[in-house]
């Protein structure tokens, strides 16, 4: 953390809505997954902030913005209490390497602490080598003995339709 000035973390508010979606582009655009956005301003506000489904934190260098993590709380029936999972995790291009990822995760460690939480945990692409080698750098455990399966759009809907009528 050498070079980096004067780094600060701070909790998203209401107000920020349009600064979390240009967070969450940039990264899709990282992910080479830009057309998979579908989130607006209201999506964001309503389920933020009104519905407080998730919560959002920010890194900053003096008083700017650089980095954000978005994050949520989990259950693991084997601990018995919540955990923390770590939807998303970005840092401008131009900010990498002063330690403001390393800042988010630390943070998001220390509430997870704090709430008395059993875990702390994310997905990371397979391609995302840097990625990788950085949560490893921090203790992290990869969990190659899980695969992940996702149930959306026409799917989800005709899913949910095949339990009308189940006993």
């Amino acid at each position: 953390m050498g070079d980096c000035k004067v780094m600060e973390i701070r909790h998203a508010e209401r107000k920020d809505a349009a600064l979390i979606l240009e967070f969450i582009k940039e990264l899709a655009a990282y992910e080479h997954m830009e057309s998979e956005v579908v989130a607006t301003e209201e999506l964001l506000e309503e389920w933020l902030f009104d519905r407080q489904k998730a919560e959002v934190i920010f890194v900053m260098e003096e008083g700017k913005e650089v980095g954000f993590a978005l994050f949520f709380h989990n259950f693991s029936t084997f601990l018995g209490r919540s955990g923390i999972y770590l939807e998303d995790l970005f840092v401008k291009p131009e900010y990498r390497g002063k330690g403001y990822g390393k800042k988010l995760i630390c943070t998001l460690a220390r509430i997870a602490e704090e709430r008395g939480c059993g875990r702390l945990e994310w997905w990371c692409l397979d391609w995302n080598q840097s990625s990788i080698d950085f949560y490893l750098s921090l203790g992290a455990k990869r969990m190659d003995e899980w695969t992940t399966y996702r149930v959306t759009g026409n799917a989800l809907t005709a899913l949910a339709a095949k339990g009308n009528g189940l006993k």
